[in-house]
């Protein structure tokens, strides 16, 4: 039975109470819709009815259009299935009613939810609840006149940003700029919401219809001046047509008048659900929220633990960046350095400032943040800490003698973690007898701001100490993608073929630049070339030895590394790399590299001296990409992940892969593990066995079957409880 329920009670004033109620977030679901019409209509025949309050079960006003049903028409193509809400419901059965509608809104009031709001004749709300359109992050746009009606209420500027960036504002924001009418505290909303539906009902307020308004919006010539700049800007992301098309709904409605603005966001809503940008974002978003249950560890009766104080060991970048990730969640930390200067703490201090110089962070929080950090050089305050993060260096030895100190120093609940990015967790805790507690939280740099944390766990760790670091993660308001122990984990794991293919393209005579401008143009934030300049040298011949070790004859080998190295290139490190570069330029190519290039490319000997192949922008980016998606088909094969879709959500979180294509194996599976295979077995009778299709890849495209799986690889439970 469907938990999607609409009520409707009557008080002796004369309001009636209309109540959305579908857990979690009261989405909008065809059962909402079909029950807040059935309500409409009574309350208007109903002659004891003056106004009504339009509001949300639990707390919550609603959470928008059921992002369920986009699948099934997705999947069908039919668009019968999308209701009516748009002109029938919010146009006129709400606006155009007889009775006064007044949205008494908590909680969140988001993209359908905030659209039925402004459909009302006026809106109280709770000062904290956050408002907003958040449709275009789904290759969509507002379907229910939300392009319409918001800039009618907050004037056309600040209408655009919230819709064009996707991002909600509190309700006290709401309240200065026009989309809230009133503020009042949770205990008093109804009653206030019911005094205003009376007042309008009476004649004592204002009865205004938002589609009517024209008072916030400007001269059609300023009108067009700002939209073409929001045109111009919208053009920095041409795989995103839905921000475009905003636009075009938005002017329709000012040039033509509301309603005809309306049928036209209708018609652009229902074109654009069918696209493949809303079929890509909107299985991100489901990937996204699946992160967060894992077989037999979640939703079987365990709790978190509080983690009230946190200990971190290296005060270098990734240490000093994960301490302003917990001081900002209001936990306490403690920061091991061996410089008496603590830079670490520095650097904390300047990641703060840097927030509050780009605007999400005020003075008064950054105060509060760093006073809950302390620094010290030795680990007599370890005696009291409930979590340690080790953040040294990725050397083995040096992480086995922390780990075998640090078990003997705090307390036996403590959890021991370590941010290493490629060793496995049995290595690391080789020479401790705390197995059950030792776990990989592998953070991606800066860690105060990469949204992914791979947890990572060995067939020895406790699923207590799992279920808390996912705690700890979602509180540091970061994505926790649980992993299973393995060389490399889930993300570079996946991703080292990706850097290999490219240094052996590189190496079959193709230009590096050329390369990067490839891959920057499939959608990523930088091509791989660049990327080895940003990580540093060292980081990637330490990561190379360990990928040349665990996965033997998958790797493609070559001395340019170590050659530029010798040349004095550091990377971006000391401003020479595959680019050359100087503080508040772009990086440039560097045309003294070809020589070493040259060299490299001599001794690899994978094509005749001084030739090149001859190779498409396509070929290249498929080399680059394809062997990624092998190796991701492994990393499912083993169980490495929960499921296929963790693979999509790491990708774009912890590597870049562009959102809009919906993640490595959705992307994957859009082009066909039938067409993915045959090109890696060709490139591997040509060039070795970087390109070997793995045997999952070779099973998938036999039966024609996708890569990504619907359910949970066999091994990838947590089974041991």
């Amino acid at each position: 039975m469907s938990k999607a329920t609409v009520s409707m009670k009557i008080g002796s004033d004369g309001v009636a109470i209309i109540t959305m109620s579908n857990p979690p977030v009261n989405a909008l679901a065809p059962a909402v819709i079909a029950g807040l019409k059935e309500k409409y209509a009574e309350a208007m025949s109903r002659r004891d009815v003056k106004a009504i309050v339009l509001t949300g079960e639990s707390g919550k006003f609603s959470g928008g259009f059921d992002i369920s049903v986009f699948i099934e028409v997705q999947k069908t193509g039919d668009l019968s299935v999308l209701p009516d809400v748009s002109v029938d419901l919010v146009m006129k059965t709400i606006e155009g009613a007889e009775k006064p509608s007044v949205a008494a809104i908590h909680g969140l009031a988001l993209g359908g939810g905030l659209e039925l709001a402004m459909g009302c004749h006026a809106r109280i709300s709770t000062p904290d609840a956050l408002l907003g359109l958040p449709e275009l992050s789904l290759g969509v746009i507002p379907g229910f006149g939300g392009t319409q009606r918001l800039p009618r209420l907050v004037g056309l500027q600040k209408a655009i940003e919230m819709m064009l960036l996707s991002k909600p504002i509190k309700a006290k924001e709401g309240y200065g700029n026009g989309l809230v009418d009133t503020i009042a505290p949770p205990e008093e909303l109804l009653t206030v919401a019911r005094r205003w539906a009376l007042e309008i009902a009476e004649g004592r307020k204002a009865w205004r219809k938002t589609l009517d308004r024209t008072d916030r919006l400007s001269a059609l010539y300023e009108t067009r001046q700002k939209l073409y700049a929001f045109r111009k800007y919208s053009e920095r992301t041409p795989n995103m047509p839905q921000n475009q098309l905003c636009l075009d709904a938005i002017e329709e409605g000012i040039v033509h008048g509301g309603y005809a603005g309306v049928l036209k966001e209708s018609r652009i809503f229902k074109e654009l659900v069918l696209s493949s940008t809303s079929k890509s974002l909107v299985h991100v978003f489901f990937a996204l929220r699946a992160t967060s249950k894992v077989p037999n560890l979640t939703g079987v009766g365990l709790r978190p633990r509080p983690i009230r104080k946190v200990a971190i060991i290296g005060g270098g970048l990734m240490g000093s960046g994960i301490a302003t990730a917990l001081i900002l969640s209001d936990i306490h930390v403690v920061l091991k350095e061996r410089d008496p200067a603590f830079r670490g703490l520095k650097t904390v201090e300047a990641n703060l400032k840097g927030l509050v110089k780009k605007g999400p962070l005020t003075q008064e929080k950054m105060r509060k943040a760093l006073s809950l950090l302390k620094g010290v050089l030795d680990y007599s305050e370890f005696e009291c800490v409930d979590m340690v993060i080790e953040a040294v260096i990725e050397n083995a030895p040096l992480k086995q003698t922390i780990f075998n100190e640090v078990e003997k120093l705090c307390p036996p609940h403590c959890i021991l973690a370590t941010t290493t990015s490629t060793i496995d967790l049995n290595i690391v805790g080789k020479n401790t007898n705390s197995h059950d507690r030792i776990i990989g939280a592998h953070f991606f740099s800066p860690a105060h701001v990469m949204p992914l944390l791979e947890i990572v766990w060995s067939e020895k760790t406790s699923p207590q100490v799992i279920l808390d670091l996912m705690n700890i993660g979602k509180m540091m308001k970061k994505v926790p993608i649980v992993v299973q122990n393995c060389t490399g984990f889930a993300v570079n794991r996946t991703f080292f073929p990706y850097h290999h293919a490219s240094a052996l393209v590189l190496h079959l005579g193709v230009d590096p630049y050329r390369i990067d401008r490839v891959i920057r143009k499939f959608g990523m934030p930088m091509g791989p070339n660049q990327l080895a300049d940003l990580v540093g040298y060292g980081v990637v011949s330490a990561a190379n030895v360990i990928y040349s070790s665990a996965f033997k004859g998958r790797t493609f080998e070559s001395n340019l590394l170590e050659m530029m190295i010798q040349d004095g290139r550091k990377g971006k490190e000391n401003g020479r790399g595959f680019y050359l570069y100087q503080r508040g330029s772009k990086p440039k190519p560097d045309p003294s590299l070809q020589a070493i290039i040259d060299e490299s490319r001599r001794h690899a000997n994978l094509i005749p001296s001084g030739k090149s192949i001859s190779i498409s922008d396509q070929e290249i980016m498929e080399m680059i990409f394809f062997p990624a998606v092998n190796e991701a088909c492994r990393v499912i094969d083993e169980g490495v992940v929960v499921r296929a879709s963790d693979i999509d959500a790491a990708s774009i979180l912890g590597m870049g892969f562009p959102r809009h294509r919906g993640g490595l194996l959705f992307w994957a599976d859009t082009l066909g593990s039938i067409y993915i295979f045959s090109k890696l077995k060709n490139w591997a009778n040509a060039y070795g066995g970087l390109f070997a299709p793995s045997p999952y890849l070779e099973e998938r495209a036999k039966k024609g079957l996708p890569l990504s799986t619907t359910t949970s690889p066999p091994n990838a439970s947590i089974s041991r409880m």
